[in-house]
C-alpha cells in the first residue's frame, strides 16, 4: 500500500497510489483531514477498504506533498552510518545524535529544493524515513516495530556552514524547502524487514551515496526505544534514520548542490524521491 498526499485543484488531499498514475482520493471518503489524523484513527488499516475503490485522480494531475504533511515532530538522527561517521572525523557516539526538523523545511516529490541566498554550501543526505502509526511512550525494542506505519525516502538537505554555527545542527537543517520527503509512504506490511533495504543518492544521475539499512549504528528499534523514552511518539511522527558516507561536504572538491541540479533518493522496495534544485529568490 502506497499512501500519498497531494494538492489537486487547489485542495489538499491524500489517498492511495495504484500503479504509476492512479490515485484513490481517500480524503473525500474518510472523515479525517490528513494522513496524520487517519493514522491516529487506526494506523494504515483505515485505508484497507479502499484498496479496490475506483480511481478518482491521476498522479500526473496533482502536485505532491510530503506523505505526512504536518507531523507533530520530525526527529532526525545524525552520524548513524559508520562510513559517514568516519568521514566527519567524529568518535562513535554512545547514544543517538538527534536534532529536530520543522515541517516547513520539507517538500514533496518533484517540488524544488531551494538554495538559501545566505549560503552556497547546500548538501544532500539520502535517508530512510520511518513513520509512526501507533503512538507510545517508553516503547521497548521488542515491541518497537509494532508502532511503525510505514517507510519513505528522505533527503535531509543541509546548509553546512549554518549547521556548523554551533554544536547544534538546528539552523542548518531548517531553512525553508531544503529537505524532501516521499514520494509516498509504503505501509509496513509491504516491508517486513527494513534492514534488507538498500539506499542510493544520485546527483545528476551520478551515484554519490550507497548503503544497506542494515549498516545503521543504531537500529530502527533502538531509535524508537530511545526517542520514546524522552517524548511521546505520536501517529504521523517521522524518524529520519541517518545518512551514509559520501555527502558532498567531505568530497574533494566538495560537491555542493547548485541551481539546475536534480537529486534523487532511491530505496529499493520503496521508490525514488526526485527533486530539482533552484535558487531561493524570495519565494513566499
Amino acid at each position: 500500500m502506497r499512501i500519498v498526499s497531494f494538492i489537486s485543484q487547489g485542495r489538499a488531499g491524500y489517498g492511495l497510489l495504484r500503479g504509476e498514475d492512479e490515485i484513490v482520493d481517500c480524503s473525500r471518503l474518510l472523515p479525517y483531514p490528513d494522513v496524520r489524523s487517519a493514522l491516529a484513527a487506526g494506523n494504515f488499516g483505515v485505508f484497507l477498504p479502499f484498496l479496490h475503490a475506483p480511481t478518482t485522480l491521476r498522479a500526473s494531475e496533482v502536485s505532491w506533498l510530503p506523505p505526512v504533511t504536518h507531523p507533530d515532530k520530525i526527529i532526525c538522527v545524525g552520524l548513524n552510518y559508520r562510513p559517514h561517521l568516519l568521514e566527519t572525523g567524529r568518535p562513535e557516539p554512545d547514544r543517538p545524535t538527534l536534532f529536530l526538523r520543522l515541517p516547513s523545511s520539507q517538500v514533496g516529490q518533484s517540488q524544488p529544493l531551494l538554495i538559501p541566498p545566505e549560503s552556497v554550501q547546500f548538501d544532500y543526505e539520502g535517508e530512510l524515513a520511518v513513520v509512526i502509526g501507533k503512538g507510545g511512550r517508553r516503547i521497548t525494542q521488542r515491541d518497537a516495530m509494532q508502532h511503525v506505519a510505514g517507510y519513505a525516502c528522505y533527503n535531509d538537505g543541509s546548509v553546512r556552514d549554518w549547521q556548523r554555527h554551533s554544536s547544534q545542527f538546528t539552523a542548518g537543517k531548517n531553512f525553508r524547502h531544503t529537505a524532501s520527503f516521499g514520494p509516498w509512504m509504503v505501509s509496513a506490511d509491504e516491508i517486513p524487514d527494513p534492514r534488507v533495504l538498500t539506499l542510493k543518492t544520485l546527483l545528476n544521475g551520478q551515484v554519490m551515496q550507497q548503503a544497506s539499512v542494515d549498516e545503521l549504528i543504531f537500529s530502527i528499534p533502538a531509535l524508537i526505544e530511545y526517542c520514546s523514552t524522552f517524548t511521546d511518539l505520536l501517529p504521523g511522527d517521522v524518524l529520519v534514520t541517518g545518512t551514509p558516507g559520501g555527502v558532498g561536504a567531505f568530497r574533494q572538491p566538495p560537491a555542493w548542490m547548485k541551481a539546475g541540479d536534480r537529486v534523487e533518493i532511491a530505496i529499493a522496495g520503496i521508490g525514488t524521491l526526485s527533486n530539482p534544485v533552484l535558487d531561493d529568490e524570495g519565494f513566499f
